[in-house]
């Protein structure tokens, strides 16, 4: 039996910026040829933190590499391939193999040192604490 890689019909392209549509070809390609991919991520703010979810389930912790470089902030790792497993014969495979990096650069309100990181159920989760800006101070005029 051949394996056909299988893609996700896109829903609701209209709707779509084309700079997304861009980035999803030239991931999808890249990821082809060098057995690497780009794992979903939502970044959300409240108040007082910064919180960024990156879906990467199927591994473990210790695979994932979290640092912060002239505020950039960058999460890495590697998904292994278990196709090869027992003997099994695999006839679909839709989840994708291999290493990942995203970087972001942070916002400057934001404190490097509070950065807290969780991982479960295959969601990595992490915390930015947002630093108290200084209240701009009013001079009253006499």
């Amino acid at each position: 039996m051949t394996l056909i890689k299988y893609s996700r019909p896109r829903r609701n392209i209209a709707g779509r910026q084309f700079s997304d549509i861009m980035d999803d070809f030239f991931n999808e390609a890249v990821a082809t040829t060098n057995s690497s991919f780009t794992p979903d991520i939502n970044i959300s703010e409240t108040e007082d933190k910064l919180s960024i979810d990156v879906d990467i389930p199927g591994m473990k912790k210790e695979d994932i590499q979290i640092g912060i470089e002239n505020g950039a902030l960058t999460i890495s790792g590697e998904r292994k391939n278990k196709s090869e497993e027992d003997g099994r014969t695999f006839h679909r495979v839709e989840t994708h193999y291999g290493t990942f990096e995203r970087s972001f650069q942070l916002p400057e309100n934001v404190d490097e040192d509070s950065i807290e990181a969780t991982y479960s159920d295959g969601v990595l989760h992490i915390d930015i604490n947002k630093k108290e800006e200084k209240l701009k101070k009013q001079i009253e005029i006499k």
